[in-house]
């Protein structure tokens, strides 16, 4: 029989763990909600968000992962075999996330060459929608394959499931020990520049002025738990699989403690390096940094272009450090989200590695293919909204309510960390998971559905991004049914021998 893998050491774990926080929303994603949701004043409820929910449902999934020892859907077997089909929710989530993630970290890579001689010229957009991307269809046509999409994606999987192939000791802990520290450097260098060009001063009054009037706001406090609750991974069915892997004596609570609060840190790096540069660019453009704010994929692939145009020195060199920080980011979290269902298929079939990653990996990236087209954007765009909004944020709360209220397995979880972790869990851990996180995250379902039945009568075609009914009928509303609905099909199938063999097994 197999023996379980182990990560090598605990420094292994913890930046395994934060190289999956930190991932592209970090940098692009942060810095714009902190910005619209009262500034400096937003920082109270996210750090509030942090301590009430982040942090408690890592220490939640860590204790899952360790005390059953298998990947997100042998866990919640183990747990109780009627709760499975719940881990295989996550992880179809995280896998039809991966097939998209990794066409943006794509993008961050064939930009990261056009930085260098600053091939995208003064107009950023148009060359991001109509040369780079060929954006030349209807939403729900394909149109031809793009090849400077295309290549760059097949270097990214190329890496991804070589990692994977090797194992965790050998390919994620060895990857992550790399990758991470290189991210934080060269993030380091882009800040300290950012923060040193002229106007930088008025960008960062900018993000840290408070408005703190804003937090009586309850739409800024659930922007600051959506913040926390994308960010740090939870609910991807990856900190279920990656604490799995931990020697039987490990620190859960601290875990939790450092993987949280260094996402939080490198967030408010990325926010300080962000906003530093867009008070640059609107110093340059003789315009308030109101007007230059900007999020997502428009501020990493329009603005950020535009701003290294007006650099005043090596502005390729910054260029090419900024998008190669992307990359970075971007394959430390694919790499966590690839591993949730390359290990759930492992167990469930009792099959290798190799297999697993060869089968899972591999059909991940050929689905991939699809947002490497010339309507792959559109195709993109939707399903990232539905599996987002309707996958994770719902995952999260249907996890801490079966957990919490249904299996009333917040005593034996607390006894478990308690056992291996200097700090102890007290009653404010179980007030957290019980009533303040399931209140938060099911009044943000709410306000989401709300939001969307009221699209209907508020624009010409009633849905998200004003896409057709049946575009977003197939694109999104069934992306994320497929999650759930898939997730029970696998239910019905038997577990490997070996799973089984071992479902008596818990450590503590």
């Amino acid at each position: 029989m197999e023996k379980r893998a182990q990560w090598g050491t605990r420094a292994g774990f913890i930046l395994a763990a934060v190289g999956s926080a930190i991932g592209l929303g970090n940098i692009w994603r942060f810095p714009a909600t902190a910005y619209e949701n009262g500034g400096g004043a937003f920082f109270i409820p996210y750090l509030f968000a942090l301590l009430t929910a982040g942090i408690p449902l890592l220490v939640m999934e860590f204790t899952v992962g360790h005390k059953f020892r298998g990947s997100a859907p042998l866990s919640f077997f183990r747990m109780n075999k009627k709760t499975e089909w719940l881990g295989w929710w996550a992880v179809l989530v995280a896998f039809v996330i991966s097939t998209y993630y990794a066409v943006v970290i794509a993008w961050a890579m064939s930009y990261s060459v056009f930085a260098v001689n600053l091939s995208w010229g003064e107009d950023t957009e148009g060359f991001l929608f109509s040369d780079y991307l060929n954006l030349s269809v209807d939403p729900g046509q394909t149109g031809s394959l793009v090849p400077g999409v295309f290549i760059p994606l097949i270097f990214v999987w190329l890496v991804t499931l070589g990692v994977l192939f090797a194992g965790v000791k050998k390919g994620i802990e060895r990857a992550n020990k790399i990758f991470i520290p290189t991210l934080v450097v060269l993030f380091l260098i882009i800040v300290l520049r950012a923060i040193t060009l002229p106007g930088a001063a008025e960008g960062l009054q900018t993000f840290f002025e408070p408005n703190f009037e804003s937090i009586t706001s309850g739409k800024v406090w659930v922007a600051a738990y959506g913040q926390i609750f994308f960010s740090l991974s939870i609910a991807f069915a990856i900190m279920i699989t990656y604490s799995s892997y931990l020697p039987k004596k490990s620190d859960i609570t601290n875990n939790a403690f450092i993987t949280g609060f260094s996402n939080s840190s490198f967030e408010l790096l990325a926010g300080i390096g962000v906003f530093g540069a867009l008070g640059f660019m609107a110093t340059q453009n003789n315009v308030p940094v109101e007007d230059v704010v900007s999020g997502g994929v428009g501020l990493a692939f329009v603005v950020f272009p535009q701003i290294i145009n007006e650099f005043p020195a090596l502005n390729g060199l910054f260029g090419f450090l900024f998008f190669i920080s992307l990359v970075l980011a971007g394959l430390s979290s694919l790499i966590s989200i690839t591993e949730t269902y390359v290990a759930a298929i492992k167990e469930k079939f009792g099959i290798s590695r190799a297999a697993a990653v060869g089968f899972g990996g591999g059909l991940s990236a050929v689905l991939s293919i699809l947002f490497a087209t010339q309507g792959g954007l559109f195709f993109l765009d939707a399903a990232d909204y539905f599996i987002n909004q309707f996958g994770i944020a719902f995952v999260g709360l249907v996890e801490v309510v079966v957990i919490a209220w249904f299996l009333r397995n917040l005593n034996s979880f607390q006894s478990h960390a308690n056992g291996i972790s200097d700090l102890r869990l007290g009653g404010w851990w179980k007030i957290c998971l019980g009533v303040i996180t399931p209140v938060v995250l099911g009044y943000m379902m709410f306000d989401l559905f709300k939001t969307n039945l009221l699209r209907q009568f508020e624009t010409e075609t009633g849905n998200y991004g004003g896409y057709t009914d049946a575009f977003i009928l197939y694109s999104g509303w069934f992306v994320a049914a497929f999650a759930i609905v898939v997730g029970f099909i696998m239910m019905t199938k038997r577990w490997s021998a070996e799973a089984l063999e071992d479902s008596h097994k818990e450590v503590g």
